[in-house]
């Protein structure tokens, strides 16, 4: 029987895209250390993805991008990030899952039977290994955008809402990376625009 595990990385920050993963692991090449990504080391992580890219029987990596998020909502985009890893990994692969196993407590509109787990992350090893890649995948994307807009030190909170980002995020405003919709970015800008309704306007006389 074979399952595909699929999990998410980046529901949380303040900036850059939801990534998902789907995983078909090899039984008869187990990868020893898989575990929730979360309890992981960065470089523990980063060797661990390696191995599941080399001895999976399948994988697929997506991605639902910020103007995604913003428009139908943080869930919806990470469901449609994981029908994408699902869909990629089967057009991609002759391996066709039995059954698809999503960490949490939704699952997305996928044609297969599905069903989602509580801390899968921790429990299945197929959701563990989706993790990694999930969050490896971000992290990559995260640093490689930091490049682009290194004002905000995306490549050392990956977009998490922490005081550095926070301090960045006052001082520069938001960028397109940004997610909008989330509480803090709309309390900036409700906060903008009434700092620019109230400031007085200087008619020549």
């Amino acid at each position: 029987m074979l399952i595909c595990g699929v999990d998410e990385a980046g529901r949380g920050p303040l900036a850059g895209a939801v990534f998902a993963a789907a995983v078909i692991l090899d039984a008869t090449q187990p990868i020893a250390g898989l575990a929730d990504s979360k309890m992981l080391s960065a470089k523990r992580r980063d060797q661990l993805a390696i191995d599941i890219r080399g001895h999976a029987l399948a994988y697929c990596v997506a991605f639902a991008d910020v103007t995604e998020i913003d428009t139908i909502n943080i869930l919806q985009a990470t469901l449609l990030a994981m029908k994408r890893a699902v869909e990629g990994l089967s057009d991609a692969s002759e391996h066709k899952p039995d059954e698809v196993l999503v960490d949490g407590l939704h699952v997305p509109k996928i044609k297969y039977k599905s069903r989602a787990i509580v801390e899968g992350d921790r429990l299945v090893q197929e959701i563990s290994a989706a993790s990694i890649l999930a969050k490896t995948a971000r992290d990559v994307e995260m640093v490689m955008l930091h490049e682009r807009y290194p004002q905000y030190g995306f490549a050392k909170h990956k977009g998490y809402g922490t005081a550095e980002h926070i301090r960045a995020l006052k001082e520069h405003g938001p960028c397109p990376l940004h997610r909008q919709s989330f509480a803090p970015l709309r309390t900036m800008m409700a906060q903008a625009t009434l700092n620019l309704t109230a400031s007085p306007i200087n008619n020549p006389t």
